[in-house]
C-alpha cells in the first residue's frame, strides 16, 4: 500500500479541524449560518497557511447534501467527492499554468450553465496573481455579475499583483503565519495519533524551521521521521536541519558572560567541524539572549523546550541587562551582515568580537569560572570582584571623582548619571553630588539605587547619596571628556589648515576646507 504524506493525510476537512486562522473561520461560519455568502472570496497569505484548504472546506459547506452549512457532514457523496478531488462542480485551476487569456475564456464559457451535481458551481483559482492582464479583463465582467449558482474562490501569495478592480469585487481574507507554539502543539497531536514518540525540543525546531507554514512543518516532520529512522528526537532534528547542538550555544553565551575573548573565538572555531549555518547559530544565540532578558524581567519565566531553565537562571545572574541587550542587537545585526563578510565564519567571529568590544565602560572584563567554560559549574554574578577602596584612604576628594567612577562596578545609565555629576564632599557615609542640567533625565530611582550600591561596594560600607541643586562647581567627568574631545578636534582642524599641501591647493585652485568634515584620527 502506498504511503500517504502527513501533509495530505492530516489536511483539515472541516473548519473544526482547521489549525489557527480563527478570524477567517468565524467570519465564514457566520456568513454561512446567516445565508450571507458573497459570490467571490480572495484568500491571501504565505505558502502553507491554509488558503486552498479553506477554499475546499467552503466548497463543501456550499454543496453538502444536508444543505448550506458551516459544518458539512463529511459523509455524503458531495463531501466525499470534494475530499477526493473528483467533484465535477468544483473546478480547480492553477493560474500559474493557465495564465493565457484563451485559457480563461475557455474556463468561463460554461459559467452560465447550472451545476451538474451540486448546489453551486465553484471556481477555485490558485495563485490567481499569475493571470495575465488580458486574463484579468476576461474574468472581470463575470466576477462582477456572476450567475447566482456560481462562486469564485481565489487564492494568492502575492495580492499586490492583483488589479484593484479585482480586489474591489472580492471579500478578502488575509491568512496569518502560524506561531511556533501552535505548530509544535499540532505536530505533537499528529505524532500521538500516529503512535510515534517525539521530544518536545525536536518539534520546536521543526516548527521554527517551518517559518509559519503548517504544510512545510508536516513535510519537515515526514523528512525527520525518515532521517531519524522512525525517531523524532532533538539530535536527529538538528542533524537534518543543519543546526548545532544547543549546548554549543550555551557555551558561547557562558564565554560572553565571563568576557573571555580567547575562549569565545576558540569555541567559535571548533564549530567549523560541524559545518554549521553561521546565520542559524546567531539566530539561536539571539533566541537564547531573548529568553535570558525575559528571565531578568520576569522572575517566574521558565523558558521552553529549547533552553533549560537552569541555564537561563545562570546567565540572567551573570550578564548585566545592558550587556544582554547589546549582545542581542549585535547578533541580529551580524546575522544581517553575514553576506557582506569575506566568508561566513569570519563574519560570525567578528560578530562575537564586537559583542565584547562594544560593551559599556565598566562591564566586567574577565572572570574565572568554577569549572571550565563549557562545564556545568555556576558562573559568578555580574560584577565579579571589583576594586575596593581601603578604609585607610579616607574620604573621596572631589578631584578624585572621575577616577573613582572608572573603578566602580556599574554600567549603562547609572554610570552616565555618575559621569554627569561633580562631587561636592564626602563626609562620613554621605556623598553630596551636583548633577549637570543635561543629565537630569538620568536621575531616576533605579539609577540612583544602582549607583549607591556600586559606591557601597567600592567603599566597603553603606553610603547615602544627596543631590544638591545648582550648577556643578567644577567640570563633571562627562564635561571633561567633551572638552578634551573638542580640543583634539580643534587641534586637528588647525593642523589641517596649516598643512602646506592644503594651503597650496587653496592658493592655486581656490579650494575650500570644510571644518565640519574634519575628524581626528586618534
Amino acid at each position: 500500500m502506498s504511503y500517504l504524506a502527513l501533509a495530505r493525510k492530516w489536511r483539515p476537512r472541516s473548519f473544526a479541524e482547521l489549525v489557527g486562522q480563527e478570524h477567517v473561520r468565524v467570519a465564514l461560519g457566520n456568513a454561512l449560518t446567516q445565508g450571507r455568502v458573497h459570490h467571490a472570496f480572495l484568500f491571501t497569505g504565505t505558502r502553507g497557511v491554509g488558503k486552498t484548504t479553506i477554499a475546499r472546506i467552503l466548497s463543501k459547506c456550499l454543496n453538502c447534501d444536508t444543505g448550506v452549512t458551516a459544518t458539512p457532514c463529511g459523509t455524503c457523496a458531495s463531501c466525499k467527492e470534494i475530499d477526493e478531488g473528483r467533484f465535477i462542480d468544483l473546478i480547480e485551476v492553477d493560474a500559474a499554468s493557465r495564465a493565457k487569456v484563451d485559457d480563461t475564456r475557455e474556463l468561463l464559457e460554461n459559467v452560465q450553465y447550472s451545476p451538474t451535481r451540486g448546489r453551486y458551481k465553484v471556481y477555485l483559482i490558485d495563485e490567481v496573481h499569475m493571470l495575465s492582464t488580458h486574463s484579468f479583463n476576461a474574468l472581470l465582467k463575470t466576477l462582477e455579475e456572476p450567475p447566482p449558482h456560481v462562486k469564485f474562490l481565489l487564492a494568492t501569495t502575492d495580492p499586490q499583483k492583483l488589479p484593484v478592480t479585482v480586489l474591489s469585487r472580492c471579500l478578502q481574507f488575509n491568512l496569518k503565519r502560524l506561531p511556533v507554539s501552535l505548530i509544535s502543539e499540532h505536530l505533537a497531536k499528529i505524532l500521538a495519533a500516529e503512535k510515534i514518540a517525539a521530544e518536545p525540543a525536536a518539534l520546536k525546531l521543526v516548527a521554527q524551521a517551518a517559518d509559519g507554514s503548517m504544510r512545510d512543518a508536516l513535510s519537515l516532520l515526514d523528512q525527520l521521521i525518515a532521517f531519524g529512522g522512525g525517531k523524532v528526537d532533538e539530535a536527529s532534528a538538528r542533524g537534518m536541519l543543519g543546526t548545532i547542538d544547543r549546548d554549543h550555544v550555551g557555551r558561547l553565551a557562558r564565554a560572553l558572560a565571563v568576557g573571555d575573548a580567547a575562549k569565545l573565538i576558540e569555541m567559535a572555531r571548533l564549530l567549523e567541524e560541524f559545518s554549521p549555518d553561521y546565520g542559524q547559530v546567531l539566530d539561536d544565540l539571539a533566541s537564547l539572549l531573548t529568553r535570558v532578558a525575559l528571565r531578568q524581567l520576569v522572575p517566574g519565566y521558565d523558558g521552553d523546550a529549547l533552553f533549560d531553565s537552569t541555564l537561563l537562571t545562570e546567565l540572567a545572574a551573570a550578564i548585566p541587562g545592558e550587556d544582554v541587550q547589546l549582545y542581542y542587537q549585535t547578533a541580529i545585526l551580524g546575522r544581517r551582515d553575514l553576506g557582506f563578510a569575506p566568508d561566513p565564519r569570519t563574519g560570525f567571529e567578528m560578530t562575537l568580537v564586537r559583542m565584547l568590544a562594544f560593551r559599556p565602560a565598566g562591564s566586567p572584563a574577565r572572570f574565572q569560572t568554577t569549572g571550565t567554560v563549557a562545564g556545568a559549574g555556576a558562573l559568578p554574578t555580574a560584577g565579579g570582584a571589583p576594586i575596593v577602596r581601603p578604609a585607610s584612604a579616607g574620604a573621596i576628594d572631589p578631584v578624585q571623582w572621575a577616577r573613582v567612577i572608572g573603578d566602580l562596578d556599574v554600567t549603562g545609565a547609572a554610570r552616565q548619571l555618575a559621569t554627569n555629576c561633580a562631587l561636592l564632599e564626602h563626609r562620613g557615609n554621605t556623598l553630596r553630588l551636583v548633577l549637570d542640567a543635561r543629565g537630569q533625565v538620568l536621575n531616576t530611582p533605579g539609577n540612583r539605587e544602582r549607583l549607591t550600591q556600586a559606591l557601597a561596594k567600592y567603599l566597603g560600607s553603606p553610603v547615602k547619596l544627596e543631590f544638591a541643586e545648582g550648577a556643578p562647581p567644577a567640570e563633571t567627568p562627562s564635561q571633561n571628556v567633551e572638552r578634551r574631545s573638542a580640543e583634539v578636534l580643534d587641534a586637528a582642524r588647525r593642523s589641517l589648515e596649516e598643512d602646506p599641501t592644503v594651503r597650496e591647493m587653496k592658493a592655486r585652485f581656490g579650494a575650500t576646507l570644510h571644518p565640519e568634515s574634519v575628524r581626528p584620527t586618534e
